[in-house]
This record gives structure tokens, C-alpha cells and sequence, in this order.
């Protein structure tokens, strides 16, 4: 504000101008300028908004295989992560750290719980909990918690339970495995919005998480357009190929007239 006073000062004495003129032009100036960054706020939230509705459309497996063209390394997880029951979602990575640590702190997870609330509609929530194939990371009051958020889903590196409950309201996980553990007095919050490794990805805040009946891959900020137009691609090929191989009852045909993926 400061600023903006100072060069209404050196507008007046630039052009000789009334004062009430300066700080008509002044104000329009600064109007206009909070016009502008709101426009192009909502600019990026409809782009993300598109983005991840066209990510939705194809399948995890071309999204896999874009990712090895485009980043040039395997972003997909391992055959240990699962889905609860038959999902698929996409959604932009909030990323939540556990440690492993015997304690009595009744707050030691209550930063967990504060950026659960943090999130916004379309999150992902991953989550890495140290050594925690047998500990679950959440169950059904987070999950209840993420969905009324509008969260699109939940991958857990280490258990979940509440697997009926979270069935029942429809909130998709995919974790290491199902198991009634819990974290409390196991674990102490380690951050969040921090970069991560979730079964061998590293992810970072912001990312694209996509899932489905095959698994989970996860697709950088930065390479997210190129990845995409890449997955649309071969999703097509693919999908041409089967009517071909129908057909023909030859799987070399259809390469032949297709290309091979």
C-alpha cells in the first residue's frame, strides 16, 4: 500500500495532474489489477478443473506408459497397491507424512487431522506411513472427513480399515492391505504438502494421482499436458485395435494396420 501511495505521488508531480484525478487513475489502476489476478485465479482453477476431467477419461495403464515416453522413468506403483473396491479417480496430490514412534502425546497426529481439513475438492490424499503395511493410516471417520470435502480419493502407503464403512459412503482407497491396527501412540505427524515416496513414486504436492482397476500412477505438475495428450493417444490405438483383431482373429494384423503400442 505503501507503494502504491508513493507512485500516486510521482504521478501527480510527473503530469501536474489534481490530486482527486491521481487517486481516481490510481484506484482504476489497483481495481484493475485485483480484476486481473481473480480472472486469472479462475482461469487456472477451470484449466485444473479440465485437466483432471480429461485425465479421468483414459486409462491408468496409457497414462503408465506416456509417463515412461514423457518423464522418462516408471511413475506407476507396485502390484501391492489396491483398491478397496473397484475405483477410479483422478486428483491432485495432498501429500501427508507419518513416522514411526512409540508415544503418549495426544497431539502427536493432530497435524494429520488439520490437513485433512486443509484440503480441497479434487485432493487426493497420500499418505506414507512409515514401515505401515500392518498399521492403518486411516479408516471411516477420515475417510467420512475427506468425502464431505469432496476429496476424489485416498492412496495409503501402509493399511486401512472401516473397509465396510468406507464401502458404504462410497469413498475410494487404495492402500497395502486391510487391517484393524491403529496409529495412535504408534506414529507422530511428519508434515504435510511435502514430497514423498508412496510405494517407490516419489510424489510431490500438487501432482496428478490417476487410479483405476489397474493400479495407480502418478503424473508430475510439469508434465501433466504432454503426458496426457500422449495417453489420449495410445488409448485410441488400443481401443481401434480390437474391433481389428476381432475381425481378423489376428493380433498381428492389427499391429500391422495400427502400429504396435
Amino acid at each position: 500500500m505503501f507503494v502504491f501511495f508513493r507512485r500516486l505521488k510521482a504521478l501527480k508531480q510527473t503530469f501536474k495532474l489534481p490530486l482527486l484525478t491521481v487517486l481516481l487513475v490510481g484506484i482504476a489502476s489497483l481495481l484493475w489489477g485485483l480484476h486481473t489476478v481473480t480472472t486469472q485465479t479462475a482461469t487456472s482453477d477451470k484449466d485444473d478443473a479440465s485437466l483432471l476431467e480429461a485425465f479421468r477419461h483414459v486409462e491408468v495403464a496409457s497414462v503408465s506408459d506416456a509417463l515412461e515416453q514423457v518423464v522418462g522413468k516408471k511413475m506407476y506403483m507396485t502390484h501391492r497397491m489396491r483398491p478397496i473396491f473397484p475405483s477410479k479417480f483422478a486428483g491432485v496430490a495432498l501429500t501427508v507424512h507419518l513416522k514411526k514412534e512409540e508415544n503418549d502425546d495426544p497431539a502427536a497426529l493432530n497435524g494429520m487431522l488439520s490437513a485433512i481439513d486443509a484440503g480441497q475438492k479434487n485432493s487426493v490424499w497420500v499418505m506414507v506411513v512409515d514401515d505401515g503395511a500392518d498399521i492403518a493410516g486411516m479408516g471411516g471417520l477420515m475417510g467420512t472427513a475427506m468425502s464431505a470435502r469432496n476429496y476424489a480419493g485416498a492412496v495409503i502407503d501402509g493399511g486401512v480399515r472401516d473397509v465396510a464403512y468406507l464401502q458404504k459412503i462410497g469413498f475410494p482407497v487404495y492402500a497395502l492391505g486391510i487391517v484393524p491396527s491403529t496409529s495412535v501412540h504408534h506414529y507422530r505427524f511428519a508434515g504435510a504438502n511435502v514430497p514423498v515416496i508412496c510405494d517407490g513414486v516419489t510424489v510431490n504436492p500438487g501432482d496428478i494421482v490417476v487410479a483405476d482397476a489397474d493400479g495407480v500412477a502418478v503424473v508430475p505438475r510439469g508434465a501433466a499436458e504432454k503426458t496426457l495428450a500422449l495417453a489420449q493417444q495410445l488409448d485410441y490405438k488400443e481401443h481401434s485395435m480390437y474391433a481389428i483383431i476381432e475381425k481378423a482373429k489376428s493380433i498381428v494384423e492389427a499391429v500391422k494396420q495400427v502400429g504396435r503400442l
